[in-house]
Formats: C-alpha cells, structure tokens, sequence
C-alpha cells in the first residue's frame, strides 16, 4: 500500500484556514462600516426628520452603536 500526497489537497487545507482566522477581524470591519453608514445617513438628516423617527441629533450616536434597541424603549417588530 503506498501514500501519495497531493499538493492541491494541502492549498486547499490552507485556502480554507485562512478566511476563518480573519472573520472576526473581517465582522469587526463590517460592523464598523454598518455603524458609520447609519451614524452618516442619520447625520444628514434635518431635525424635522430626525423629530419624525423619534430621535434627537444627539441621540445619532446612540442610535446607530444599538441598532436593535429602540431609544424610546418601544421594541419596533
């Protein structure tokens, strides 16, 4: 009986390693850019329409680091 090893196997091992030891890095960077997107969006808003959705200028901040929270309190489904 006799082993043969193949180099494509070992590349793949390899490929497949990689992504797994940068997805928390990759995740953090996608929050990140989540986070900053709505904190913008939210900012170039007026304040008529901030008063519409229920925020505050200064609540843009809050807002957008707790996107599941409701700053009122009311849980929106």
């Amino acid at each position: 009986m006799s082993t043969t090893y193949s180099p494509t196997n070992s590349a793949q091992t390899t490929a497949l390693r990689v992504p797994k030891v940068f997805k928390g890095f990759w995740d953090a960077i996608q929050e990140w850019r989540k986070w900053e997107r709505l904190r913008v969006d939210l900012g170039s808003l007026s304040d008529h329409e901030l008063m519409d959705i229920g925020i505050s200028r200064g609540e843009i901040d809050y807002v957008a680091s707790n996107r599941d929270t409701d700053p009122r309190g009311i849980r929106s489904a």
